[in-house]
């Protein structure tokens, strides 16, 4: 399945990881970055004593951080993005193809309850929903396997974005601390995004929510969780009830809040439709 860029996704930020962690301010002496495996080991003790000056307990850091191994296959993939400079009739063939059209529809008959009693509470519309839920992972098929912890350190420690990933890494981590997950658990794409609709971890402090009432936000796992936080993150991004999402309607503009790729964004608005019918 054709990957978005993760520019396209990493480029939603918000809170800094103090005001997230309730930390007050991060240490002066940031753990140094490097460009090779070299100095891994030794950025991850400067990398500890960060995460527990910004709140993160010592039981988290030794169970999720200091196991974590550099990663030369998250260092290739990320050096070899590619633009969408693709058609929406291409893309839509990659990531919203007949076989999905059809299968979301028996989602949405077969979650009505489910899928009515979020849109009533949040009033996003059952097909985007779904239609996020299909792009993103195929309904959860492809959420991916990577480690989470081992890319989130190894793009932390990787000068090119340094800062933006230890903000991450540190919000993943924060996900363990407060027992929504376990270190093992979190598995997903190769640039840490977790769950069924690929969360960046600080996305997931903001707006994940305990859809199924079992007291964790689990987006790997529950299906209530992941559409729930889905509707919460577009509700909070300024989703209006009741109102369209196709060009020129206006939840459309919602939409590049999830995805920053404009023929992600009408191929979103197309998949839905589509749904709908």
């Amino acid at each position: 399945m054709l990957r978005r860029p993760k520019f396209a996704r990493l480029a939603a930020a918000g809170m800094t990881v103090a005001m997230l962690l309730g930390a007050a301010v991060l240490p002066a002496n940031a753990a140094q970055c490097g460009n090779s495996a070299a100095g891994f080991d030794q950025w991850k003790q400067q990398m500890a004593r960060e995460a527990a000056a910004a709140g993160i307990s010592q039981r988290t850091i030794q169970s999720a951080l200091m196991p974590t191994r550099y990663s030369n296959k998250v260092i290739s993939l990320d050096r070899n993005q590619h633009s969408m400079n693709i058609s929406l009739e291409a893309f839509m063939q990659r990531r919203a193809p007949q076989s999905f059209v059809n299968k979301g529809k028996r989602i949405i008959q077969q979650n009505a309850g489910l899928l009515n009693s979020i849109e009533q509470r949040y009033g996003v519309q059952k097909e985007i929903l779904v239609a996020i839920w299909g792009m993103e992972t195929g309904f959860g098929a492809n959420s991916g396997n990577m480690p989470v912890f081992s890319s989130l350190a190894t793009l932390s420690y990787d000068c090119r974005r340094s800062a933006f990933f230890t903000e991450e890494l540190l919000a993943a981590l924060a996900i363990v601390d407060r027992g929504d997950m376990s270190p093992d658990q979190m598995r997903g794409a190769w640039a840490g995004e977790i769950g069924q609709t690929q969360f960046l971890a600080k996305n997931y402090l903001r707006f994940a929510v305990d859809g199924d009432g079992n007291g964790r936000r689990d987006l790997i796992r529950s299906k209530a969780d992941v559409l729930a936080s889905t509707a919460n993150f577009l509700r909070q991004h300024g989703w209006r009830p009741g109102a369209g999402y196709q060009q020129g309607q206006p939840n459309f503009a919602v939409l590049r809040e999830w995805n920053r790729a404009g023929v992600y964004q009408k191929a979103l608005a197309l998949f839905a439709s589509k749904l709908a019918g």
